[in-house]
């Protein structure tokens, strides 16, 4: 073997003994993105010989686009959301009430920002449930901390908050989250407890807390849900206060759009 031939030798093995001492340094920092991609910002860094400040700019820049990624993530698990919640989707045609500018509106989540609610009240299948997990997936992509649950789950909570580990984390997030998507509002008939305790937890939170409620029943027929007026009153004074109430109409989309098994028979 030539001098020439083993120097390099000695110089890739070097190289590498860096290489693997660099991503263990920052697997004990838990910089996981440089971790993995050390090899990779080493090799551009050589090829593009930028000066230092740069180099550990790009380095810091890819570790924190890794960060953010990585709890983006984490907040669309924790959301819980419908698989259809994409609202560049959005039928246009669809005429419930609800115009593009006005969505278009909603999804820059000034209102958010202001502390106000939102409530999508109308029958089912005028879109009630896609806006809200729209909504909820917009202010994800924003960083913020949302959640879509339906009122039974949210009831299931706050019934077993103290019963298990994973039930006593889910209330702990819901009473960080900066918004709470509550699908379904009364739409199941609750007794005084479980009442007592949605009322006493959404008291606990809505100053801090935007809510988006979807509902098809009217403010007024809570009472009959909760099986008590006062009740329902002072929810319906928390969540009304600061709040744009959106009436949507129209045909049922799902039932518009119903896939069928068989195809329809021309008629003779």
């Amino acid at each position: 073997m030539s001098t020439k031939t083993s120097s390099r030798t000695v110089s890739m093995k070097q190289q590498e003994d860096k290489i693997t001492t660099i991503k263990g340094c920052a697997k004990r920092l838990r910089l996981s993105c440089l971790t993995t991609n050390a090899p990779e910002l080493i090799f551009e860094a050589s090829q593009g010989s930028p000066s230092y400040d740069d180099f550990l700019l790009s380095i810091l820049k890819t570790e924190v686009k890794g960060r953010e990624e990585k709890q983006k993530q984490m907040r669309y698990k924790n959301a819980k959301l419908p698989m259809a919640h994409n609202l560049d989707l959005y039928d246009v045609s669809m005429s419930n009430g609800l115009s593009l500018t006005q969505l278009n509106q909603l999804r820059e989540l000034h209102w958010v920002e202001e502390g106000f609610n939102l409530m999508l009240a109308g029958p089912c299948g005028v879109g009630k449930t896609f806006i809200a997990s729209g909504l909820c997936a917009d202010a994800i992509e924003k960083g913020y901390r949302a959640y879509f649950r339906s009122m039974e789950e949210i009831l299931t909570t706050l019934k077993t908050k103290d019963m298990t580990i994973y039930t006593k984390k889910e209330y702990k997030n819901l009473c960080a989250a900066q918004i709470i998507v509550i699908d379904d509002l009364m739409n199941i008939v609750v007794d005084r407890d479980e009442g007592n305790l949605l009322f006493a937890f959404i008291n606990s939170i809505y100053e801090s807390t935007s809510f988006i409620i979807t509902t098809n029943r009217s403010p007024a027929e809570w009472a009959q849900s909760l099986n008590d007026e006062v009740l329902a009153t002072a929810l319906l004074d928390r969540l009304l206060y600061k709040c744009e109430l959106i009436q949507l109409s129209g045909k049922s989309y799902r039932m518009k759009n119903r896939r069928r098994i068989f195809k329809e028979e021309p008629s003779v």
